[in-house]
């Protein structure tokens, strides 16, 4: 959850989305962004497996599928060119006109992007317990509350890190995501065959 969402990774989008006219408005953004977001995973969280089951699709498939676009985000993460993986040139634009931002794009792609509901069903449906789906929503909720706090401390955060901290960081995060979009992958043929 932590790649597919990336704190730092969107502390970097957001600081360039808010920097002008948005700068005034950047806690309340970042507030309501992470709500939105928090919503909507944890209904993938809740719901995605009760989704595959209603469209016939099963967990092994869906697993290959997952793992595909999960593969796909960190080749994005791993040689996009900086800050603006997540979104278009035009969604960037766009973002950057007079308006409310908290929605789209921020809550959607840039930090609930395609990759953490894949992630977040994915996860779910590896495990049976109640404790570990309730340890798998801690998990979120640590890994949103850390987003939060990193796009709270946007300005400090690229100061310290700079444009190529962040960029390694990104780089990193996508490698690492890469290793388990694979496993995934694997996870999901093993269970079909």
């Amino acid at each position: 959850m932590l790649v597919t969402i990336g704190p730092v990774e969107t502390a970097a989008v957001f600081a360039s989305l808010t920097s002008g006219i948005h700068r005034a408005h950047r806690a309340s953004l970042a507030f309501r962004a992470i709500a939105v977001a928090s919503l909507l995973l944890l209904a993938f969280a809740l719901a995605g497996n009760l989704f595959l089951v209603l469209l016939h699709v099963s967990l092994p498939a869906f697993q290959i599928a997952g793992g595909i676009l999960l593969f796909l985000q960190a080749l994005t993460l791993t040689f996009s060119k900086s800050g603006l993986s997540s979104i278009s040139e035009g969604e960037h634009r766009e973002a950057e006109l007079p308006g409310d931002i908290a929605i789209f794009p921020l809550a959607f792609p840039i930090i609930a992007g395609p990759g953490a509901p894949s992630a977040i069903v994915l996860l779910m449906g590896r495990v049976e317990e109640w404790l570990s789906r309730g340890a798998i929503i801690g998990m979120l909720g640590l890994c949103l509350v850390l987003t939060l706090a990193a796009m709270l401390a946007t300005d400090r955060l690229m100061d310290l890190l700079g444009k190529t901290g962040a960029d390694v960081v990104g780089r990193v995060s996508g490698v690492l995501l890469a290793a388990l979009a694979v496993q995934f992958v694997l996870d999901g043929l093993r269970a079909a065959f």
